[in-house]
C-alpha cells in the first residue's frame, strides 16, 4: 500500500499565542505513525488533538471531490488563540500493510 508522509505546520495565529507556539512550528508524521518534532521545539497537545482525527485520512488517497482532498487547514479549539494549522503531504511511501496493525 502507499501512504503519504505529512507535515503539520502552524500557518497563522489570529489571536494571542497562549501555548507559546509560533508561525512555522511544525511536526512531521512519517512511516504511518512516527511523529517527529524538531529539537528544542514543542507542539501544543490541544492543537495536536484538533488535527489528529484527520491525519489518517490525509495520509491516504481520497476520492476526487472529497472535502479532505481540498481542505488542508485545521484550527486549534482555543478561541483566544485562533491558531490555524496547515497539513501538507511531503512525500509518498510504500508500506507493507502486514507490518501495520
Amino acid at each position: 500500500m502507499e501512504i503519504y508522509d505529512l507535515r503539520v505546520c502552524v500557518d497563522r495565529i489570529e489571536g494571542r499565542s497562549v501555548c507559546g507556539m509560533e508561525v512555522g512550528d511544525h511536526f512531521d508524521l512519517t512511516h504511518s505513525a512516527h511523529l517527529k518534532i524538531p529539537e528544542g521545539r514543542h507542539f501544543c497537545v490541544y492543537a495536536l488533538a484538533a488535527v489528529l482525527p484527520f491525519l489518517a485520512a490525509k495520509q491516504r488517497d481520497v476520492p476526487p471531490g472529497d472535502w479532505l482532498a481540498q481542505d488542508s487547514l485545521f484550527a486549534c479549539p482555543d478561541p483566544e488563540e485562533r491558531l490555524v494549522m496547515r497539513v501538507e503531504r511531503t512525500g509518498r511511501r510504500r508500506m507493507n500493510s502486514s507490518d501495520l496493525t
